[in-house]
């Protein structure tokens, strides 16, 4: 079978670190299933992407929605990122993790009365409206509390990201944004909306997108409109890229954030403005494994399973976008390689992740490392089954800490009541 290595995640003597700290005995000493982060991918990924844009001016804002635990927010903070909040949850914990409110989108379609109030208390950076209504709501709100509201209109380029359908966002099918009449007309009332100054444009075309070409269609789409609301008399201040770069789960031809920047930097000078981007996959997809333990190995009519104690709860992804992670062995040995499923416990066929796969053949009580798993993993767990949620663990060098323990049985019932 194929084994994958990087500079974060490699093996020592056949047996997995996340950089200097050895991921068996993590498994051994907080059980499984046990997600495990790269601290320093996190931060070398961020520098990567500001360094590939150091000759405009730009600032980062990280997609939260990614992955939101507190501990790897704050290392984004740290850095100097922004943040981009999809619901007043992210918003409460992107505070939490110390993000500044001069520094803090909030994204969303269909963001609540109670949301926009929220932002607009905090005097968040701007708000991303993405539908007329929602702009005359934010201008009510705005007129009740006495404030001026900063916003930005997310603008739906209609460029095919050529990306999973579920992941795609920049169709004029999709539910995302409005077209370019829309977005002037709305920009073309500014005088009319006595509590909103338009302060930029956005878009975000998709996910998991892996050729540079959509992008820089969208980006000239999106430079007409901005010099078209220049024109009726508009200024805008930012003019918002929004993310959506891939990560390489399965060996995908990725461009590179330098290919990406060179692309469109001779573009984005056009523009005269601060360039915004809110990238999420990018910066910790490939910064976390989720880690799983062996329970059986079973034969059905020649056809083989392996069992694992990790489940579809745990990450959803391949069951959901039948999306592809890289499974192989906590510690190499010399066994023969199978073709399998690897399956999880739930009473659901679909609980599985992977089919037909090549892999090393496992021993009941070893462990598996399924790759790939820093971005959309826990942030998309359940407590199916009753399944409390792992653990999150990030490692630093030689050190480590739990950023997350394991879920009890009691936080699965506390907030309900027997009559």
């Amino acid at each position: 079978m194929k084994i994958i290595k990087s500079d974060y995640f490699n093996y020592k003597n056949n047996k997995l670190f996340c950089e200097d700290v050895s991921v068996q005995q993590l498994a051994e000493k907080y059980g499984t299933p046990l997600y495990i982060y790269s601290h320093n991918f996190f931060k070398d990924r961020y520098h990567e992407f500001t360094n590939a844009f150091s000759s405009i001016d730009h600032q980062i804002f990280y997609a939260v929605k990614s992955n939101f635990n507190l501990s790897v927010i704050k290392t984004f903070i740290d850095e100097g990122s922004g943040a981009d909040v999809n619901s007043e949850g992210e918003l409460y914990r992107a505070l939490k993790a110390g993000a500044k409110k001069d520094k803090l989108i909030l994204t969303g379609v269909g963001k609540t009365a109670e949301e926009i109030r929220k932002g607009l208390n905090l005097d968040l950076l701007m708000i991303k409206a993405e539908s007329e209504e929602e702009i005359h709501l934010i201008n009510k709100i705005a007129e009740e509390m006495g404030v001026i509201s900063r916003v930005a209109i997310r603008v739906n380029p209609d460029v095919d990201a050529q990306t999973h359908p579920y992941i795609s966002t920049g169709l004029a099918e999709n539910k995302f944004g409005v077209d370019r009449e829309t977005a002037l007309r709305l920009y073309s009332k500014q005088k009319e909306l006595k509590n909103i100054t338009y302060t930029g444009i956005d878009m975000h075309i998709g996910s998991q997108i892996t050729n540079v070409e959509p992008f820089l269609e969208a980006v000239k789409k999106l430079s007409k409109v901005f010099f078209d609301v220049k024109k009726i008399g508009v200024e805008l201040k930012h003019f918002d890229l929004g993310g959506g770069i891939g990560a390489s789960y399965n060996d995908e031809m990725v461009f590179s954030v330098k290919e990406y920047a060179n692309e469109l930097i001779p573009e984005l000078k056009k523009l005269n403005c601060k360039i915004l981007f809110e990238p999420g996959r990018f910066l910790t997809a490939n910064g976390g494994i989720l880690v799983t333990k062996v329970l059986y190995n079973k034969v059905n009519t020649g056809k083989n399973f392996i069992v694992v104690d990790s489940a579809i709860n745990d990450i959803l992804r391949p069951s959901f976008y039948k999306a592809y992670h890289h499974i192989q062995p906590v510690e190499l040995t010399s066994n023969k390689d199978i073709t399998a499923d690897i399956v999880g416990p739930i009473c659901e066929t679909g609980d599985f992740f992977a089919r037909s796969r090549e892999i090393s053949q496992s021993e009941s009580g070893s462990y598996l490392a399924l790759l790939s798993a820093g971005s959309y993993g826990m942030v998309m767990s359940s407590n199916y089954n009753a399944r409390r949620r792992p653990a999150e663990i990030l490692v630093d060098g030689n050190n480590y800490k739990v950023i997350r323990s394991r879920e009890t049985f009691e936080h699965l019932i506390y907030d309900e009541i027997i009559d």
